[in-house]
Parts: structure tokens; C-alpha cells; sequence
């Protein structure tokens, strides 16, 4: 995990979106108007995202509009703190603004700093799934979640996801972690090899399709 960097990074962003809510009122016009519509734009499309499960085929543009969105977030924030009753934005914005760096916001801004990205395995029928490996922060249990998705043929950019296979070196040898598909009925099984002490065999995970 990049969490240092991501922190650092973050704080960075920061830091800039105060420069610039400082110096809001010396940029030109149309620039400024450009700006907010931008964070707006961002955001929505990051919400949208979350909301529908769709997202682009690559996984770096997705954590790039991301890291917009969070921009974004914090310039909306900032400039909200402009408005008055004072009193009352300001400390709404000291509020509003350290939420970014909470685990759940944080941990997605991670995988910008990652070298390369899971590989797509094909299942066939326009499915494929990715195999991303996760670790408990400061050690511990660590595994992989399987997100298999959906690319539509009329917009092969994009991806729906439709299921999330978890397991964790606990119950298995995760990182040796496979999926086959099934036609009657249609489901997904993620197979997940058993450690040597535990004997032969997979750790089998059903899962239907919509």
C-alpha cells in the first residue's frame, strides 16, 4: 500500500486548493467559471461511477478521475467558506475538509502511485475478471478481491462491474486465485486453492450473474 505518499500527496492537494481559494478573486472570469463547472463535472461523473458500478476499461484513468473529484471536492469546500454567514462556512469547511483523508476515500487514491495494473483474464460472453490484492494497513491478513465486469460491445471503453470474489490467505492460497463460468444456471465460481497443510482441493465460491 502507498499510503505515505498518498497522504503526502493529498496534503499537497490541499494545500494547493487554499493557494487557490486565497487568490480566487485575482484569476480572470471565465477561468474561474471554468474551474467550478470542472469540480462539479468531476465530481458528478465520479458519483455516477460509485452509484452505477460502470467505470472505463483502465484502471489508472479511473483513480485519476478520482483524484479530480477529490480536487474538486476541496476547491467547492474552500470557496464555500468564502460565503457568508462566516461564522457559520468557515467552520463548516475546517469540518468538510480533512474527510479526504479518511481510509476509505484514501485507500482507492493509492492504487495512482501503483506500478502497472491487474491483469484482465477473459471469460468469454464479454466477461472478464481482475484479481486485486489487498493488505491489512501495518500488516497482518492480507488476499485478493476478484471483480468480474461486463464490457459492453457498442462501448468496449467502458465496464460494469457484477460481482466481488473476496478470500484471504486465512482460508486459502489467495494470490493462486481463479474464476470459471457457468451457463445453466449462469454463475461465476472462484476457485482458490488450498494451502499444503490443508489439504487438496479448492476453497469454491458460487456466485449468480444478473
Amino acid at each position: 500500500m502507498y499510503i505515505p505518499i498518498t497522504i503526502a500527496a493529498l496534503a499537497t492537494l490541499t494545500a494547493a486548493m487554499i493557494l487557490l481559494q486565497i487568490f480566487w478573486l485575482r484569476l480572470p472570469a471565465r477561468l474561474r467559471f471554468i474551474l467550478i463547472r470542472a469540480s462539479i463535472a468531476s465530481i458528478t461523473l465520479h458519483v455516477l461511477f460509485l452509484l452505477t458500478k460502470w467505470s472505463t476499461i483502465s484502471d489508472r484513468v479511473n483513480t485519476l478521475i478520482n483524484w479530480l473529484a477529490i480536487a474538486g471536492y476541496a476547491l467547492l469546500v474552500l470557496l464555500f467558506s468564502r460565503l457568508p454567514p462566516r461564522w457559520l462556512t468557515i467552520p463548516s469547511a475546517v469540518i468538510l475538509l480533512p474527510l479526504v483523508f479518511g481510509t476509505s476515500i484514501m485507500i482507492p487514491l493509492t492504487r495512482i502511485f501503483e506500478h502497472g495494473s491487474p491483469k484482465n483474464i477473459p471469460l468469454g460472453n464479454h466477461l472478464f475478471y481482475e484479481v486485486s490484492p489487498w493488505a491489512n494497513i501495518g500488516g497482518g491478513n492480507a488476499g485478493v478481491d476478484v471483480f468480474l465486469y461486463y464490457i459492453p460491445p457498442f462501448a468496449p471503453f467502458l465496464r460494469h462491474r457484477l460481482q466481488v470474489i473476496p478470500y484471504n490467505d486465512g482460508e486459502c492460497n489467495a494470490s493462486a486465485t481463479y474464476v470459471t463460468l457457468l451457463f445453466d444456471p449462469k454463475a461465476v465460481v472462484g476457485h482458490c486453492p488450498r494451502w499444503p497443510n490443508q489439504g487438496q482441493g479448492t476453497v469454491d465460491k458460487r456466485l449468480p450473474l444478473p
